[in-house]
């Protein structure tokens, strides 16, 4: 019984041994696959916005086009009296006197201090930009940090520890330093840059630096 489960052994590596070779001519090649499982997982039936395929002709089931729509488009308009929303950072540059725009704000969330020294306000302290930066503020700040800066927002006051503004800790921090906390956040409160744009936020920094001058009781 020994010998043939050696002869078996032998046998077995021998085969095993001659199936490896790096020569392949043997196999038939197919110059076309003969089956494509789910097909709709590489080729998405719904219309991305982003793929505008046109030609169904040559391209057949990866044709991507809509139809229905004025030149196949499958970007659409956005709806009437939507908003632009503006998610990159704070770094002003102006293409005109009149027109001021953002590049991508790149300092890091660790970078309070730097940002805190470098970065300046590209909207002059003027009534009408305090008046907007106001309505910002009671839309996204007020229930946290109070109508008045105190921190006495009803948000707040079931969190406790919301600092005035005017008080000795935050009543000399630069404007630079109130927009990156508001954009990435510290302590308790989250980072807020995907709800307000960065010109929103210049604009909340304004109001927020006439609650810092309120006299302290």
């Amino acid at each position: 019984m020994t010998s043939y489960k050696k002869i078996a052994f032998w046998v077995s590596s021998v085969c095993v041994l001659a199936s490896c070779n790096d020569d392949f001519s043997h196999l038939n090649v197919h110059e076309k696959p003969r089956v494509e499982y789910a097909p709709n997982m590489y080729v998405s039936e719904a219309y991305e916005p982003l793929t505008q395929v046109v030609d169904s002709v040559k391209y057949g089931d990866e044709y991507s086009s809509n139809p229905y729509n004025k030149y196949e488009m499958n970007m659409r308009v956005p709806a009437q009296n939507s908003i632009a929303k503006n998610v990159t950072g704070s770094w002003p540059y102006y293409k005109n006197p009149t027109e001021i725009s953002f590049m991508p704000y790149t300092l890091h969330k660790d970078s309070l201090d730097m940002a805190a020294k470098m970065l300046k306000n590209p909207y002059d302290s003027t009534a009408e930009v305090i008046a907007q930066g106001e309505v910002l503020y009671q839309k996204f700040c007020q229930h946290c940090h109070g109508a008045t800066g105190q921190g006495d927002g009803e948000v707040g006051k079931k969190l406790g520890g919301v600092p005035a503004y005017n008080s000795a800790r935050l009543k000399n921090v630069t404007g630079g330093y109130v927009f990156h906390v508001i954009t990435h956040g510290k302590g308790r409160m989250g980072p807020h840059a995907s709800i307000v744009n960065q010109e929103e936020r210049w604009k909340i920094v304004r109001f927020v630096q006439t609650l810092q001058n309120q006299a302290t009781e």
